[in-house]
């Protein structure tokens, strides 16, 4: 889905979720991943405005809903939510506030 196509900064809402800082995903076309900081990521197919981790995360699903110029997230496992976060793009060629070289 080309709108979701980027870098985004999460930031936590609520739920089971714990603190969000230096979380960031990158979305490209039908693939991205979720990182903190420069560790590897944890890779997820794109489908339609649902974020479907791969295996070891096979289960979660990230449902997104369109929230101004982010999304609204529903963090989910086996589609019981445990968590709610907010996606906010990061401009091109600006790291932002949760800067993913960020040493955690």
């Amino acid at each position: 889905m080309a709108e979701l196509d980027g870098d985004w900064n999460v930031r936590r809402l609520g739920g089971l979720l714990p603190p969000l800082v230096g979380v960031h995903k990158t979305i490209g076309g039908s693939t991205g991943e979720t990182k903190i900081g420069r560790l590897p990521g944890a890779p997820f197919d794109v489908v339609g405005l649902s974020l479907r981790y791969r295996a070891p995360f096979r289960g979660f699903v990230d449902e997104l809903e369109r929230d101004g110029d982010g999304y609204l997230g529903r963090a989910t496992f086996h589609g019981r939510e445990f968590g709610r976060f907010a996606l906010e793009r990061i401009p091109p060629g600006d790291e932002g506030p949760d800067d993913p070289g960020l040493a955690i």
